[in-house]
């Protein structure tokens, strides 16, 4: 394996280390404050060709894996921003490149890599079935050549900034089903067109991370807007739920390296009692055992892109390094909260604000503690633990 990064992706690293340059953490604190999406840095992204990394360039995007698209989103938030704004217009495409249709691919793809349609949301979760995601009940009935769905999702991110949504919904009721996994199906919905059939009442949350719950009443799709076969929606959606642990994954590795330059940077100038604060084991020895931690996580990320742009199984490895990047993350946001004291919660400092961001690694778009059920069931092989 070879652990050296190429000269593209070393030019894809300081191509999107410039754009970030532009948008600098004072930028992103004001996101933050006013609770404001962050369209201009969206918009430089889409335009420099960044988020359409991962569309093939027969349809007009760039061709590249998932690890050069893991380093573009450590880059955002190693530079104190946060891909969660973008990252995924990389990625919820997939499952139109994977399952769509012909006509799909060639009517929206080339659109989305050419920045003129943005999708960037994806309506799965719901108020009462959590992760359990077999026991949703939005359900879409078919009538002629449409369906009508109704129903309710909660955590949908990007809504309000995106074209298109892929909608999770049943097709069969789950009691009418021979595996529960069954009779759900996705469809593609141009959201500028449903009127006020879907009604987004955003959900207000510590981080400037725009989600929303939706409610959906008698919303009409056109059968072609089913993505793959009905009744098969669940499948669609899990073969791209590596590439997005993966991706998540790169995002904690940014956080977690800005959070230790960070450390390293203050602890060096900060004196007290006549000398540098980093001096101290008990400063330095949590920096660097952070850092650690965040390069075996980097580690198991690189590979876990590895083999799934090699069409290799990667389901253990993209958990784990969702899962060690994460916790990574998280310590050393930990860390650098400790290194800077009081400071840390001045706003002007922004380690408060990576913090919070940080947080929510551990638990989207996946818990670590499903993350620790699904390597000890499906990987050591013990018995299931729900």
């Amino acid at each position: 394996m070879n652990f050296e990064y190429s000269e593209l992706q070393e030019d894809i690293r300081h191509g999107v280390r410039e754009i970030c340059s532009r948008y600098d953490v004072e930028y992103w604190r004001k996101c933050d404050e006013n609770n404001e999406y962050p369209e201009e840095f969206v918009n430089a992204m889409i335009e420099a060709g960044w988020l359409s990394a991962l569309i093939p360039e027969e349809y007009g995007g760039a061709g590249l894996g998932l690890s050069e698209a893991a380093i573009i989103l450590e880059e955002i938030n190693r530079s104190g921003g946060a891909g969660t704004a973008c990252h995924a217009q990389m990625y919820t495409m997939g499952a139109v490149l994977r399952h769509g249709s012909e006509e799909q691919k060639k009517k929206y793809l080339p659109q989305i890599a050419a920045g003129k349609l943005r999708l960037q949301s994806m309506g799965v979760t719901e108020p009462d079935a959590g992760s359990d995601t077999t026991k949703i009940k939005t359900f879409a009935e078919k009538k002629g050549d449409k369906y009508i769905i109704n129903g309710q999702k909660i955590f949908t991110s990007r809504y309000q900034h995106s074209d298109m949504i892929l909608l999770l919904a049943r097709t069969t009721p789950i009691e009418q089903v021979e595996k529960k996994t069954k009779g759900l199906s996705l469809f593609l919905i141009d959201i500028r067109d449903v009127g006020d059939a879907i009604v987004a009442n955003p959900i207000e949350t510590m981080v400037h991370h725009e989600t929303n719950m939706l409610f959906i009443n008698d919303l009409e799709v056109p059968a072609d807007a089913l993505v793959g076969e009905e009744g098969n929606g669940l499948y669609c959606i899990l073969d791209g739920l590596n590439a997005e642990r993966i991706l998540a994954s790169a995002q904690a590795v940014g956080d977690g390296k800005w959070f230790v330059e960070q450390a390293v940077r203050y602890s060096k100038e900060r004196i007290v009692f006549d000398r540098p604060i980093g001096q101290n084991q008990g400063v330095q020895f949590p920096i660097a055992k952070a850092y650690t931690n965040l390069m075996a996580g980097e580690t198991m990320m690189h590979k876990a892109a590895a083999k799934f742009d090699q069409g290799l199984p990667c389901g253990a490895e993209a958990n784990m390094a969702k899962y060690l990047c994460s916790e990574a993350a998280w310590e050393a946001g930990e860390a650098a909260m400790t290194t800077f004291g009081g400071y840390a919660v001045a706003k002007e400092y922004h380690i408060e604000r990576k913090w919070k961001e940080s947080r929510l690694a551990r638990n989207a778009p996946i818990s670590n503690n499903l993350v620790l059920s699904y390597v000890g069931q499906h990987v050591l092989g013990m018995p299931r633990s729900f």
